[in-house]
């Protein structure tokens, strides 16, 4: 059994927000798959699917991306699922937009959804797909801005291909370990 993790906030106010791009691939996957949605559980929306054979767990927290790990953690530890068969997606300032790759383990980097995933969790070797939304102009002062704000009219167009080169990243994962999947994706970018 696999665990995939979207990262974003809940609501209708924040669906198309940087900070969401996490949701928009569990999505994704979940149409791509057919999984079949298991309600409200572990304080998110918790889908099943098999993809390559294997069991996955889709999961989007609606705890907002500041606590995370009290969505993830007690799904991974309930499930008995290492973290090694866990891939957490979520928006990425230190890649440029339009940059997607596939990494395992590692701190939160500043990022507070995967802060609250290694406190709660206490783990820290998960596989992560870092989606690139890039840095604000103007530095650190303008991150909340920039993660809670609105793709640009000249990023929207390249969203659609984003997302589905996501969902082939995370399939590619699943089907193939994050060794060769970080190897065939990273690769081609």
């Amino acid at each position: 059994m696999k665990i995939i993790c979207g990262l974003g906030n809940p609501g209708a106010e924040h669906a198309r927000q940087r900070h969401n791009v996490g949701f928009w691939v569990v999505d994704a996957l979940a149409a791509q798959w057919k999984a079949r949605s298991d309600g409200e559980k572990y304080d998110g929306e918790l889908f099943s699917a098999t993809a390559a054979g294997e069991k996955v767990l889709l999961l989007k927290p609606q705890t907002y991306m500041n606590l995370s790990g009290t969505s993830l953690a007690p799904l991974a530890r309930f499930f008995k699922v290492p973290p090694a068969d866990v891939l957490v997606v979520h928006d990425e300032l230190d890649l440029p937009f339009g940059k997607l790759q596939l990494k395992q383990g590692g701190g939160p980097g500043g990022h507070n959804g995967l802060k609250s995933i290694l406190e709660r969790w206490g783990e820290q070797d998960f596989g992560r797909l870092r989606f690139g939304i890039g840095k604000p102009p103007g530095g650190a002062e303008r991150v909340t801005g920039h993660v809670l704000g609105h793709f640009s009219p000249d990023e929207q167009p390249q969203l659609k291909a984003l997302v589905e080169s996501s969902v082939a990243a995370a399939e590619r994962w699943v089907r193939d370990g994050m060794a060769k999947a970080m190897n065939g994706f990273n690769r081609k970018g």
